[in-house]
């Protein structure tokens, strides 16, 4: 069992949903992405997305498009953040899912990016550019290696892709609850339970719904229902904010615990 699907099988033992927390790898830098790391495991983060900054983002809103810019101007790249992670694994307890573009993995060569995701002690892959149809040969690279492919799911999606997802994907869905791009909202989208239900009738996985979701209330409502809750925009907003102030990963921290809470 991988060890995101022990993550899960944990939660759902425990009778509670769990927190996905994505932040931009490099932004400030990378050694602060390590301590931001280590401190959103301290605080109880049940899986680490990281993210890949890349130049043309396609679904990201306008906080993670300037934590990209920041993080693509302090140099940091796929290979980097790998390195970063490698060095790291033995440190952090929750799983760690790679969040990236098909751009980066492609220029590195799908084959080494397995490779050195291996190495580095990856979990889990979402590829958010990644059609369905083209998925199968790349899921075979992770698989072969131990690690899990995660998929996205948006409100538009029909039955027929939702259950070929489903059949695709592993350690669990990652569904948006809305069209457009990330950012923080106030209030949880409509239609957002209903596509839960949609997901759960097709796949068997663990759902993880994310897009908008800033609020211990937000979780506390989409916990009812999902598997988990994904928090993005908000949390890269937290990093902004606190920039290369001492108070970063204390400030992340007490952000994830606020959440939790």
């Amino acid at each position: 069992m991988s060890r995101i699907a022990e993550r899960f099988a944990t939660l759902r033992r425990d009778g509670r949903a769990g927190l996905v927390t994505y932040i931009t790898a490099g932004d400030p830098d990378l050694a602060r992405t390590a301590d931001i790391l280590r401190a959103l495991d301290r605080a109880g983060a049940d899986v680490l997305e990281v993210g890949v900054p890349f130049s043309d983002p396609l679904a990201d809103g306008p906080v993670i498009q300037r934590a990209t810019e920041r993080a693509l101007a302090a140099g940091t790249t796929l290979t980097g953040v790998l390195d970063l992670l490698r060095g790291l694994r033995a440190e952090i307890q929750a799983p760690i899912v790679i969040f990236s573009y098909a751009n980066p993995i492609m220029r590195m060569g799908p084959e080494v990016f397995a490779d050195r995701a291996r190495e580095a002690g990856v979990d889990g892959v979402l590829v958010l550019d990644l059609p369905l149809e083209e998925a199968s040969d790349f899921r075979a690279l992770l698989t072969s290696r131990g690690i899990d492919t995660i998929l996205l799911l948006s409100p538009t999606t029909t039955d027929e892709r939702l259950r070929k997802a489903g059949t695709l994907g592993s350690g669990f869905l990652y569904a948006i609850s809305r069209l457009g791009v990330t950012g923080v909202r106030d209030t949880l989208a409509d239609g957002a339970e209903e596509m839960v239900r949609r997901i759960r009738a097709a796949s068997d996985l663990p759902v993880a719904l994310g897009f908008g979701i800033s609020k211990p209330e937000h979780v506390r409502e989409v916990g009812r229902w999902a598997d988990a809750v994904v928090v993005g925009s908000a949390l890269v907003n937290v990093i902004a904010e606190a920039g290369a102030s001492d108070d970063l990963p204390a400030r992340v921290e007490e952000y994830v615990r606020w959440l939790k809470s």
